[in-house]
């Protein structure tokens, strides 16, 4: 379906079609993994397990093993399971254990020497290996040693560098060459490895041999893991608060989907402590008493709507958001229709500046979207937070440690306080809509707190606006958490007329990251589409192997 009103944009990418899978990843050869994988004969499990493993040796800056996210899974026979492999603080993290350089903004999440930021102190308990592992485990098709093959592939072959990674080496070449091990890396002959240039990493290669054989048990708990302890503790006080027996015992929980509505569709997302699965159906409810089509998608009146939509979900979240090991949150209150209309008397017709707290969550993230021919859709993000992580490596490894410790409030007393085990809210969206019980479209994107208001307007494109995939991913968008509103390049236009509104606005080059969707259509053909705000890429399949009994003779 495409919108029939003129949009403020154009496209800058392609989707693609088929109906034996589609997979879509913010890397070609991403893309490319999870598709040998289908064409292996493995499902969308394995695709997407396949793609996220590759995207750590080609996408090392957002994501890696030591690192941390949430893979939103629906099965054959309806059912959904969120996995939350989200990073957390060691046992021995304690409230105090930084020392804040200040308690007020723009400051207030920074300590001294940096410590929750860059280095061993920095690092948390890592989830992405055990929860890719668990998940395929227990759902994919093929020997795990098939699905790593790809990944272990590039690590020891190398991959060319691509414009979007040598810009991220760019922008941390300074902490990166501070660490001999992450520099010989990215930083050939002292300067950032340039576009083009084949970046081999050997010793990450032997780690994903050894975790082909023994699993996420290689690091957690095994070789890897010791060398990881080992390291974290070296610099005296910054030695990390990482032990052994936190690799051991963290748990990738499985955990239930939220429900919401919108217009007749079903809208599913993860739970607590994700973000996106209460404030996406929250906003969504807001928006359900707007007649959204009629206000057409550039609308100036309509993105003052959106604005206020999402402050209002911004407040709520602040109020009630954290680990639910932790605190109690109120999601069958927050996703109600009835709290809805509460909602919407928050509404203001004048817009303006509101207070915002302090707080920080990473933009350097990935996503994926996967979908088998068989009803199997992934939809996972995960990432190391920050832009490689701690900015070092792990010796005679190839791994790059996350810095996740930044995430939490450095100042004890504090909702998002340092506790151990404890795991910090994400904005992480990894979204399947249905409409009829049936998948009509998945979806997410990097980004922050910037991912699930991003999101809830693909949602609305798709729905209201009745734009294709690609559009609906390629659209410009607005953000806004309270203090100002954002606006991309394509609604520039319609400054004015939200200043005007009392809003105060800032035009910036792009807001959340490269958003994949696949959108799903009755006879079984699957559209993908990936985004131009990162390197995203559609890799779908068609066709198939030769009817029963077809042979030839001479």
């Amino acid at each position: 379906m495409t919108s029939e009103t003129p949009l403020p944009f154009t496209c800058r990418k392609s989707p693609a079609r088929g109906s034996k899978g589609v997979v879509v990843t913010n890397h070609p050869l991403g893309s490319a993994a999870g598709h040998e994988m289908l064409a292996f004969g493995g499902n969308a499990v394995d695709a997407a397990v396949a793609a996220l493993l590759t995207l750590t040796v080609v996408e090392p800056m957002m994501v890696g093993i030591a690192g941390g996210g949430v893979s939103h899974l629906r099965l054959p026979d309806g059912t959904h399971t969120v996995y939350d492999c989200l990073s957390q603080a060691g046992a021995a993290a304690t409230p105090d254990m930084f020392t804040p350089v200040s308690d007020r903004l723009p400051d207030y999440m920074e300590t001294a020497g940096r410590r929750n930021l860059v280095g061993p102190s920095a690092v948390a308990v890592p989830g992405n290996l055990r929860g890719w592992c668990k998940m395929h485990a227990a759902h994919g098709a093929l020997p795990f040693a098939d699905v790593i093959a790809p990944a272990i592939r590039l690590a020891a072959g190398g991959f060319p560098v691509t414009e979007y990674l040598s810009s991220n080496i760019e922008r941390h070449a300074e902490d990166m060459a501070m660490d001999p091990v992450i520099s010989s890396i990215f930083l050939p002959d002292g300067s950032p490895a340039k576009p083009g240039h084949r970046l081999v990493q050997a010793d990450y290669a032997e780690s994903l041999k050894l975790i082909a054989r023994e699993g996420a048990e290689a690091l957690h708990g095994g070789a890897l893991g010791q060398a990881l302890v080992e390291r974290l503790a070296t610099g005296g006080e910054d030695a990390g608060a990482v032990s052994m027996e936190d690799l051991t015992s963290y748990t990738a929980r499985e955990r239930e989907a939220i429900f919401g509505s919108y217009r007749g569709h079903d809208i599913v997302g993860p739970p607590p402590p994700a973000s996106s699965g209460v404030h996406v159906a929250q906003m969504l409810n807001i928006l359900e008493g707007y007649d959204l089509a009629g206000m057409g998608f550039d609308n100036p009146e309509k993105l003052h709507l959106l604005a206020e939509v999402i402050r209002v979900g911004f407040e709520d979240r602040r109020a009630a958001s954290g680990d639910p090991d932790f605190v109690d949150i109120p999601v069958e209150k927050l996703i109600s229709k009835g709290y809805a209309e509460d909602c919407r008397a928050r509404l203001r017709d004048v817009g303006g500046a509101t207070p915002v707290p302090p707080g920080y969550e990473s933009n350097n993230t990935t996503h994926i979207t996967v979908a088998d021919e068989d009803g199997r859709i992934v939809s996972a993000t995960h990432t190391i937070n920050g832009l490689f992580g701690a900015r070092f490596m792990v010796p005679g490894t190839g791994i790059i440690p996350n810095n996740y410790m930044y995430n939490f409030d450095p100042h004890p007393g504090k909702a998002l306080s340092i506790m151990p085990g404890k795991r910090v809210p994400t904005s992480m969206a990894p979204m399947i809509v249905l409409k009829d019980g049936r998948p009509r479209f998945a979806l997410g994107l990097p980004g922050a707190v910037r991912i699930f208001p991003s999101a809830m307007q693909s949602i609305v494109n798709m729905i209201d606006h009745g734009m294709s995939p690609q559009q609906a991913v390629e659209a410009p968008r607005i953000w806004t958490e309270g203090a100002h509103v954002e606006l991309e390049p394509d609604y520039a236009h319609h400054k004015a007329a939200l200043e005007a509104k009392g809003h105060e606005v800032k035009l910036v080059p792009h807001i959340g990251g490269g958003m994949n969707l696949i959108a799903f259509e009755e006879g079984g053909a699957m559209t993908g589409a990936a985004c131009w705000r990162a390197d995203g890429t559609v890799s779908a399949m068609g066709g198939g192997l030769a009817a029963s009994g077809i042979s030839f003779h001479i």
